[in-house]
């Protein structure tokens, strides 16, 4: 049995959305159910703007890791949470500025490391492993993490939307994280944020009810000190802990944030 056969094996259940094809939906992917649909449906009927929101994160990522290949000059990034392939994926953003850029993807959906394997079979450069992103003493004793990337020179790790499905503490599994990580190495990090207020915390709350018990991830939202203090330990690039839409955009922005805006931040990270 070969190694996409053996994803495949695992049990993939289409009467339970997973969050990665539920993402993959509010992109107009492809590669999901009408379960992960049904899903994306009941959270636009609470936040309608959450398919924008999807999007401004991924453009974020994008922005993100263009800079650290193009104008830091890192060349190995880890993807934890990877989800499936889109547009723009990160090794196509990295290896646009250098070819050499080496990428190693993280998930353990069935799906998304069938899907990343084919997409990925011509690329020996860029590798996709099966694992748990919220054990990283174990993710990071893999032999393909461990293998394809130098850990004795600087590395992004990606934690993008990601670490809102860890239920437990997402501080001390990026700590464990951090404390792996070569000086110099930098942190991606965008986090589904509770604002704190009577408007947009109820857009947070109505996610995060409508997410209770029918996903195969409990999504939750994490006030800015919460957010922040995973962040500890990091030089934070300008302008620091933002919205997405406001870190680096191409331009200034002229419209005022939507509504599903004010629940997400995001940030980059140098390790001194």
């Amino acid at each position: 049995m070969s190694e996409l056969d053996d994803d495949f094996a695992m049990v993939i259940d289409p009467t339970v959305p997973s969050t990665a094809r539920v993402y993959d939906a509010g992109l107009g992917g492809k590669d999901n159910y009408e379960v992960d649909r049904e899903m994306l449906r009941k959270v636009q009927a609470v936040a309608p703007e959450v398919t924008e929101l999807a999007i401004v994160a991924r453009e974020f990522l994008i922005r993100a890791v263009r800079f650290l290949a193009r104008d830091i000059g890192i060349d190995q990034f880890l993807d934890c949470g990877s989800g499936l392939p889109t547009a723009e994926n990160v090794h196509e953003v990295a290896q646009r500025s250098n070819p050499d850029a080496r990428v190693v993807y993280v998930d353990n959906d069935p799906v998304v490391l069938a899907h990343g394997r084919a997409l990925l079979a011509d690329n020996e450069q860029t590798h996709i492993v099966r694992g748990d992103i919220f054990q990283p003493t174990t993710l990071l004793a893999d032999q393909t993490v461990r293998g394809e990337l130098d850990w004795d020179k600087p590395l992004a790790l990606i934690h993008s939307m990601s670490l809102h499905f860890c239920a437990d503490d997402p501080a001390a599994v990026l700590r464990d994280y951090l404390d792996a990580l070569p000086s110099g190495s930098y942190v991606v990090l965008s986090h589904a944020l509770d604002p704190e207020d009577d408007e947009y915390s109820v857009v947070a709350r109505n996610i995060e009810r409508v997410y209770q018990g029918a996903s195969s991830g409990q999504i939750h939202f994490r006030t800015r000190a919460e957010i922040n203090t995973m962040l500890a330990g990091l030089e934070l690039l300008k302008p620091g802990l933002v919205q997405p839409a406001d870190w680096w955009p191409a331009g200034p922005r002229m419209q005022p944030l939507k509504l599903s805006d004010h629940c997400l931040l995001a940030a980059v990270g140098r390790k001194p």
